[in-house]
C-alpha cells in the first residue's frame, strides 16, 4: 500500500502530535513557587577572575515539596557548584505530585 503525497504527510503530522502530547507527567505542570529560595555562596575563584552570569538548574521536587536532586543546565562551571548547593536547600509548596522544573541563580561580582 503505497500513500498519496498529502496522506503521508498527514500521517506525519499526527504521528509527531501524538509523540509531543505523551511528555513526562508533571511537565506541563504549572511551575511551583519557593517558600524559601536559598542564595547561593559566590565561589572565591570566580569572584577574583570577575566572573558573572547565571547558572539554570533542572529541579526535581517531591510532593512535600523539598528537592530530590538537582543537575544543571546551564551556566559558567566555576558557579555550577554552588547553585547546586543553594537549590538542593531550597523549599518549593506542596503538590499532588513530583515535578520537574529549572531554577535560575543570577551571579554578579559586587565591587
Amino acid at each position: 500500500m503505497s500513500f498519496s503525497r498529502p496522506k503521508k504527510w498527514i500521517a506525519l503530522g499526527l504521528l509527531a502530535a501524538a509523540c509531543l502530547a505523551v511528555g513526562t507527567p508533571g511537565a506541563m505542570a504549572e511551575d511551583r513557587k519557593l517558600k524559601s529560595k536559598v542564595a547561593p555562596s559566590y565561589p572565591e575563584l570566580a569572584k577574583k577572575m570577575n566572573v558573572s552570569g547565571t547558572v539554570k538548574v533542572e529541579v526535581v521536587i517531591l510532593p512535600n515539596g523539598s528537592v530530590k536532586s538537582a543537575k544543571a543546565v546551564g551556566g559558567h562551571p566555576l558557579l555550577i557548584e554552588a547553585a547546586l548547593d543553594a537549590v538542593k536547600k531550597c523549599k518549593f509548596e506542596p503538590a499532588s505530585e513530583e515535578t520537574t522544573q529549572v531554577v535560575a541563580f543570577d551571579f554578579k561580582p559586587s565591587n
